[in-house]
């Protein structure tokens, strides 16, 4: 038993103090770090991990307290699921042991990993899920772990998974923030360029019937074509500026069309896959072109198509979006919707050609044609 477990008062204020820091944070990173040192100081282990697994058989993120930096990378890279971790995941009830080495469930450690004895293991559950395990060990000639350490992991366990649970939904929402400010930024870019067209249609037309009767005036109309012309022309400028996404110039077009998708992966309920066949070479103002196709493309698919998959492939002649939706008359659609116009205006600026295959019932493939012989520099 650990100091602290003598001390009921102590021992209350280290787990209130251990709630109250990890429910502080609202990064998952944060709260992961916060709940092992927490478990470990508490139990008084000489070793403690905590666990988030992945759906491919090993984890997305496991920290650990207690090994230093230069010893954990002689380790090498994050554990898999398999032996006594995968024994915690399994089981909905804490695993404790006076020495794991005898356990049949222990498999091996790698080369530079520390010779451990005693184990406390213990999921962290939010209803029938188990978000993660908390592991705690102690050296060789160290004492095991008592019913008390596993009550008070188990305690602390059950705040972790509210706290885990929390930080992910606020990521979340904060995902859905970025969303939605570029889209609230795209209808006020919309709106604004919308306006100033409409003005210069008018302004136009207006001339043209002045021409006969009154060449003066028509003149004049003329002269406010041109400066409406110049002043929409400086007002995209400023905006393709200002708007091209910083990804683009970190990452490129590929990757923030990859993030892109894993971002609505999350999102949505539908299933978004992303394939990469061959390299793409574009201008710079073509990766904004493709990346706002792109963007358009699956948001249809999204808002209208009621999809269970949508399938996002890059190759080098061609960008494709398929989805298995509901479909569409594409000839009514191209009459009342700016959505394909906006798609083939784009497709047009990067000298290719848009393809939409689509009928009611039958889901929709999208598929933007990239002429290959064009210069993809500067």
């Amino acid at each position: 038993m650990t100091a602290s477990h003598s001390d009921p008062a102590k021992l209350l204020h280290e787990v209130s103090a251990a709630v109250g820091a990890i429910t502080r944070h609202l990064s998952v990173h944060q709260v992961l770090e916060v709940i092992v040192s927490s478990a470990r100081r508490l139990a008084g282990a000489d070793y403690a991990a905590i666990g988030i697994p992945d759906d491919e058989g090993g984890f997305a993120e496991f920290i650990t307290d207690g090994i230093g930096e230069e010893q954990r990378l002689k380790i090498g890279p994050l554990p898999r699921q398999h032996g006594m971790l995968a024994a915690i995941l399994t089981e909905t009830e804490p695993i404790r042991l006076d020495d794991l080495r005898r356990d049949p469930r222990f498999r091996w450690w790698p080369k530079a990993h520390p010779a451990m004895t005693a184990l406390l293991g213990v999921p962290i559950r939010d209803g029938d899920q188990t978000l993660g395990i908390v592991v705690l060990t102690n050296d060789l000639g160290r004492p095991g772990f008592t019913a008390a350490d596993t009550e008070l992991i188990e305690l602390l366990a059950s705040h972790a998974a509210i706290a885990i649970t929390n930080a992910r939904l606020y990521e979340r929402s904060r995902e859905l923030t970025v969303v939605e400010e570029r889209n609230r930024l795209a209808r006020e870019l919309h709106d604004a360029v919308m306006q100033r067209l409409f003005s210069l249609r008018l302004s136009a037309r207006t001339a043209a019937k002045l021409l006969p009767d009154d060449p003066g005036a028509a003149g004049r109309r003329l002269d406010e074509v041109e400066q409406l012309a110049a002043e929409a022309i400086a007002e995209l400028r400023a905006v393709i500026v200002e708007l091209r996404p910083a990804d683009l110039d970190v990452h490129g077009l590929v990757e923030t069309l990859r993030r892109h998708v894993a971002l609505l992966d999350r999102l949505h309920e539908t299933g978004v896959h992303f394939e990469v066949r061959s390299p793409v070479d574009l201008s710079r103002d073509g990766e904004v072109e493709v990346l706002r196709l792109v963007q358009e493309a699956l948001g249809n698919a999204f808002r209208h198509a009621k999809a269970r998959n949508v399938t996002l492939v890059i190759e080098t002649e061609r960008v494709t979006i398929a989805d298995d939706g509901r479909g569409f008359d594409a000839e009514e659609a191209a009459t009342r919707g700016l959505g394909l116009l906006s798609m083939r205006e784009r497709a047009a600026a990067l000298d290719g050609r848009l393809d939409v295959r689509t009928a009611p019932g039958e889901g929709t493939v999208v598929t933007l044609h990239l002429d290959s012989e064009r210069d993809g520099r500067d």
